[in-house]
């Protein structure tokens, strides 16, 4: 039976705003308070899934959150009708009221993580929605996220989901962003690579002195024992400390994995060669051969691949075999990393053609070509019971991006966020999209 990786990417929402949110995170931080384009945004979205679609992958949408979140201001003690709510907020706690209204669900690779039927014990694919809960603004996406991922994949039959991990620090949990899967054929047994930032609980372990290391060991143990994979198919690796407080706030930052090619920045990890090496055996026993493209910081620095994101890239497999990178205009501005990519792709590896795409409007929020997409590996029987509402076509790329130009604003700052009629627009075009999308009703304000 044939297999693919499908790439669902995240549809930015219409409250789009560069709200600095993301400690840790040097773009967001950087382009705190600026005026943001929420059209443009998804419609740069729309456009890398309409050239991935046209480039012959199965690409897939995954709907936006419900902002801004007043039945979470709720809880923090604003009171009355959603308008006083919001108004109060705004004169009160104007910081809760930015957090309330971000469109972080965007990046996807946060939502959840993802393993196969070929890697899991009850051979369904799996599914534990991300607690994020270093940070508010994106802790309270995970209910709304695991309704939207229930009702894409809602074949019992084929999918399993899991509820959030504790939503605790020992427990933090960041999704795909931290995790990686190398294997032979999508189709066949692989090995899941998790990433973690720092051990709640053993303090052997170090970790970063400036940023948050928003991913523990523990939580990448919890969700392989929820999804049922064994030890012989599982590897942990730790991010190096010293990059995350560099602005490496995710794996995604600093390495990127698919079929049997791991490409990542020699600073990415600790103890490299050791995990390399139980990488290479435990795939050699799937009947794989790790491909390692290690990136040389003489070549590329740390602070050039956080800036240009050349490793928050989609590494794609081609029919041909060999593999295509997507990534953002931002690498081909940085004159060191663009030096590197032309001499990636003239060397003997597999890595065979670069891409770029204008996503400026993520960028500037610190989230690259891999922050907006959920990649899940389904073979035929599999794809075939996915939600077929959700699978990009020309006639859908056509109706989203009507839908869009419809619903969404060309300007936002901080201050439109107050603005009640906000919510009542964000609403009507949820309202419409469910129905685009036939995902029936998820958003907190059709449940009521």
């Amino acid at each position: 039976m044939k297999s693919c990786e499908v790439n669902f990417d995240g549809l930015v929402g219409p409250t789009h705003n560069y709200g600095g949110l993301s400690y840790g995170n040097v773009a967001s931080q950087s382009n705190s308070q600026q005026s943001s384009n929420p059209r443009e945004a998804a419609l740069q979205g729309l456009a890398k899934m309409k050239a991935l679609m046209e480039m012959g992958f199965t690409q897939g949408v995954l709907a936006p959150q419900e902002r801004p979140d007043v039945g979470g201001l709720r809880k923090l003690g604003f009171s009355g009708s959603d308008a006083q709510v919001i108004e109060q907020a705004a004169k009160q706690a104007m910081p809760l009221l930015v957090a309330s209204c971000s469109a972080s669900s965007m990046w996807v690779a946060n939502a959840a993580t993802v393993s196969p039927s070929a890697d899991t014990a009850d051979g369904r694919v799996h599914f534990t929605a991300a607690n994020l809960n270093c940070k508010y603004h994106r802790s309270i996406e995970h209910p709304t996220t695991s309704r939207v991922l229930g009702a894409m994949f809602a074949n019992q039959q084929h999918f399993a989901h899991h509820a959030a991990l504790p939503a605790v620090a020992q427990f933090g949990d960041e999704g795909a962003a931290n995790h990686t899967r190398l294997c032979r054929d999508y189709g066949e047994a692989g090995v899941e690579f998790f990433v973690f930032g720092r051990s709640a609980f053993d303090t052997r372990y170090p970790a970063p002195q400036k940023y948050p290391a928003r991913q523990t060991l523990e939580a990448s143990q919890a969700v392989a024992r929820l999804h049922g994979l064994s030890d012989s198919g599982v590897v942990y690796g730790q991010q190096n400390p010293s990059v995350i407080d560099q602005g490496v706030f995710h794996n995604d930052v600093i390495a990127v994995g698919n079929g049997e090619v791991l490409f990542y920045h020699e600073d990415a990890f600790i103890h490299t060669e050791s995990m390399l090496a139980e990488l290479q055996e435990k795939l050699a026993a799937c009947g794989g051969q790790l491909r390692a493209i290690c990136v040389p910081r003489a070549e590329v620095t740390v602070e050039d691949a956080v800036r240009s994101y050349l490793f928050n890239s989609q590494l794609l497999s081609r029919a041909d075999g060999s593999m295509l990178l997507i990534v953002p205009e931002e690498c081909r501005g940085n004159e060191r990393v663009w030096r590197y990519l032309q001499g990636l792709i003239a060397g003997a590896n597999p890595v065979a053609e670069v891409k770029v795409f204008d996503l400026k409007q993520s960028m500037q929020n610190g989230g690259g070509p891999a922050c907006l997409r959920l990649r899940v590996a389904l073979n035929e029987t599999e794809l075939a019971a996915v939600n077929p509402g959700v699978i990009m076509t020309a006639p859908l790329y056509a109706t989203l991006t009507e839908w869009v130009d419809k619903h969404y604003r060309d300007r936002m700052r901080e201050t439109d966020l107050a603005d009640p009629q906000l919510l009542l627009e964000c609403r009507a075009a949820l309202d419409e999209l469910t129905q685009i999308l036939k995902l029936g009703s998820v958003y907190p304000f059709q449940r009521v």
